[in-house]
């Protein structure tokens, strides 16, 4: 399997989109985009999508798979601090959330029932109870997982 792979779709899905999925792009600021590439994050590794029960977030090579009846809350949220947010996946010391960013402005928290692996895949060490993206329609993102909080 290539990097750009997604391994929550089965082999031979070869990119159909099913009936009920939205697919959101992250919004990029120039020097988010070259902090970010050392780490493989680019626009095409860099997406949040939502088909049937499930939420699927990718930042370059960290995976985020979560039935959405574990999403609880949304709130829109920023700006960031550049040092914070730029580059890699970055752990909150405040809650234990990560955050996938890619520009300083806007981005949305999304909060979850059980907490959830991603920066240790394992979840032995670390599981994270929020995960921040800066897709660029947070609106969007915000309305289409209203259901699930609801």
């Amino acid at each position: 399997m290539h990097l750009g792979a997604d391994p929550g779709q089965p082999v031979g899905y070869e990119g159909r989109v099913a009936a009920t999925e939205d697919r959101f792009p992250f919004r990029f600021a120039p020097a988010y985009r070259w902090a970010a590439l050392p780490f493989g994050i680019t626009p095409s590794s860099a997406w949040v999508r939502v088909d049937g029960e499930m939420l699927h977030a990718r930042f370059g090579p960290w995976f985020v798979h979560v039935p959405l009846a574990n999403v609880v809350e949304t709130q829109a949220s920023g700006p960031y601090s550049f040092v914070k947010t730029a580059g890699p996946a970055h752990l909150s010391f405040a809650d234990r959330g990560v955050t996938f960013a890619t520009n300083p402005e806007r981005g949305l928290c999304i909060r979850f029932d059980e907490p959830v692996a991603v920066l240790d895949p394992t979840g032995w060490l670390l599981r994270h109870p929020a995960l921040t993206v800066t897709v660029a329609d947070v609106a969007a993102l915000a309305t289409r997982l209203a259901p699930a909080t609801a």
